[in-house]
């Protein structure tokens, strides 16, 4: 089983989308715990702080102090809950979806340009591993929800990393991420390539 190898690359892959998308977008001020937070409202509008913690898998005091620093920023509203705040409901302002598709769209550029440096033969792989990884993800994501899920994720597991060109294809895709960026041999410029 090659599952070691699959967390490494998809470790991999994350810490560099991360690390590319700061480059790419220096001022954004945001945090990846924060773009999780708006994200998440922008998929479950009208969530309570309770519902969010249990989503994100994250403290309820964790919940508290990203909407409160949310709020201030002008990203998400709240309404309701003045005698009790766990009654209370989070939506994104239009500023909040605005991040959320930026954000979005960032890291589509950043991929579409990694895909790009990668050689013919990786990127057909990566596309024909998209049914596979969108179960793998479905399915590490329902480990959050019970152990049940265990034996999913190891198949899951088991079918996408089955062949090296699996695993290859992502490693080089994480090393694609790694460095998108170029830069101009005359102005010094940095930009994407």
């Amino acid at each position: 089983m090659h599952s070691a190898d699959l967390a490494d690359a998809v470790s991999r892959l994350r810490r560099a989308m991360r690390r590319a998308a700061r480059a790419a977008d220096p001022g954004s001020g945001l945090s990846v715990a924060q773009l999780e937070m708006l994200s998440c409202l922008a998929e479950n509008p009208g969530s309570r702080p309770g519902q969010l913690a249990r989503l994100l898998r994250l403290a309820p005091s964790s919940v508290a102090t990203l909407s409160n620093s949310l709020r201030q920023a002008g990203l998400v509203t709240r309404t309701g809950g003045e005698g009790d705040r766990r009654t209370a409901s989070l939506d994104l302002t239009p500023a909040g979806e605005a991040a959320v598709l930026r954000w979005k769209r960032l890291n589509e550029r950043l991929l579409s340009v990694a895909l790009r440096e990668l050689p013919p033969d990786s990127r057909v792989t990566l596309l024909d591993a998209l049914p596979a990884l969108a179960d793998l993800a479905g399915a590490v994501d329902a480990l959050a929800d019970g152990p049940s899920a265990t034996d999913a994720v190891t198949g899951a597991v088991d079918a996408l990393a089955d062949g090296p060109s699996a695993t290859d294809a992502v490693t080089g895709a994480v090393d694609a991420v790694a460095n998108p960026l170029a830069t101009d041999a005359v102005t010094g410029e940095t930009s994407l390539a």
